[in-house]
């Protein structure tokens, strides 16, 4: 199996999980703004640390769970910033601020749009740096991620003003990718 159709069985799992929840719940996460989303995908990283540091998991859930909210959680915070930012004019049918309850082919377009732009961005760095992420610990990328939520964060807490930076988006993009390594990683241990 490709690299890419590794991503695309992980990227499914994670697609019909926000179809089910948006088909339960709606586009409820609508309400959330983006430093929100932010501290959302946080939560669920720094838990994925503590288990691995404490060796316990009181909650029962399991860590791919809370990668896949965390692939879930970056993609609705791209959406909601497509939103804000009043891009809405293809999805939305018309320019300016984007409803907060969207239809769930809409929610379902702009999810699949997102998600394609992450995944060409992975597979072009991941030509470049030669999969280097089969080599690498998940600790360690779980480290990454929360190195890139600090930044966001940081972002966040300057009101989007960088002087080099690629800004929250890249940071977003970059979360997804990782967490999706480590699911493939996690499909790998499980099948052995």
């Amino acid at each position: 199996m490709s690299t890419r159709e590794e991503m695309e069985r992980e990227v499914a799992m994670c697609r019909t999980l926000f179809e089910k929840k948006t088909r339960d719940y709606g586009t409820s996460w609508r309400i959330l703004r983006l430093p929100s989303l932010t501290d959302q995908i946080f939560i669920k990283a720094n838990r994925i640390r503590s288990v691995q540091e404490s060796g316990e998991n009181h909650v029962g859930d399991g860590v791919r769970d809370e990668f896949v909210a965390m692939v879930n959680y970056a993609v609705m915070a791209l959406i909601q910033q497509e939103l804000e930012g009043g891009k809405c004019q293809v999805e939305c049918g018309k320019q300016g601020e984007a409803p907060m309850e969207l239809p769930l082919e809409v929610a379902m377009k702009l999810y699949d749009k997102h998600i394609t732009r992450i995944l060409d961005l992975m597979m072009a760095k991941n030509h470049d740096y030669g999969e280097a992420w089969r080599q690498m610990r998940i600790g360690s990328m779980v480290d990454l991620i929360l190195m890139k939520l600090l930044r966001i964060k940081q972002i966040e807490d300057n009101e989007g003003r960088t002087l080099v930076s690629e800004g929250v988006e890249g940071g977003y993009m970059d979360i997804v990718n990782y967490s999706l390594f480590c699911l493939v990683r996690l499909t790998e241990e499980e099948k052995n």
